[in-house]
């Protein structure tokens, strides 16, 4: 795969190259040794392009998984406790002890977040302005990097899934909070 795109968001750009180039350096790296073509596995049975091959987001992230697993990047796993006193008297929770409620982040070395998004735009927001806040305030990153698809991939994947130049612009509109954390948004292609 190939970097089309790259956008700075909060500053990410320039804080990772100044605080983690040899991590961006793993994560170039990785995106190069994919090979987009292997992963054209995917049958559509969508109603707007039934039967054509399409790129499988499973398989993409197993071979991100494959690239950066042996170089140490780790996937981090918090579980969920969820408070019951907003509750309304007479409510009990459903939320089972069982299989807890949990947040993850795809990758994570030495205070760097990454997450490869091939879903819906929703994720991709949901990221870069809530996740990285959220692992960042329990000490796991300092900043990150949302890998995503360009436009002319994403239209050989399922329908719904989002691209970097919607992203950007939407993330442009809503400004840069005092919570934020640096991220640099790259997007990619086959």
């Amino acid at each position: 795969m190939k970097i089309a795109g790259i956008y700075s968001f909060n500053g990410g750009v320039e804080y990772v190259q100044q605080h983690f180039p040899a991590e961006l350096e793993q994560i170039i790296r990785a995106i190069e040794a994919v090979d987009a073509n292997l992963h054209k596995t995917k049958v559509s049975k969508g109603k707007t392009m039934p039967g054509k091959m399409l790129y499988s987001p499973v398989s993409l992230n197993k071979a991100f998984k494959d690239q950066l697993f042996p170089l140490g990047w780790k996937n981090v796993k918090e579980t969920c406790e969820y408070s019951q006193e907003y509750y309304v008297k007479g409510y009990s929770s459903p939320f089972k002890k069982k299989f807890p409620p949990f947040r993850d982040m795809d990758f994570v070395k030495n205070k760097l977040g990454v997450e490869v998004q091939f879903g819906k735009y929703s994720f991709m927001v949901y990221n870069v302005c809530a996740k990285m806040t959220i692992f960042r305030n329990l000490g796991h990153i300092n900043a990150g990097i949302e890998v995503v698809p360009v436009k002319e991939l994403a239209e050989h994947m399922s329908t719904g899934v989002s691209y970097f130049e919607q992203f950007v612009w939407d993330l442009e509109q809503r400004g840069v909070a005092d919570i934020d954390v640096p991220v640099m948004i790259i997007g990619i292609v086959g």
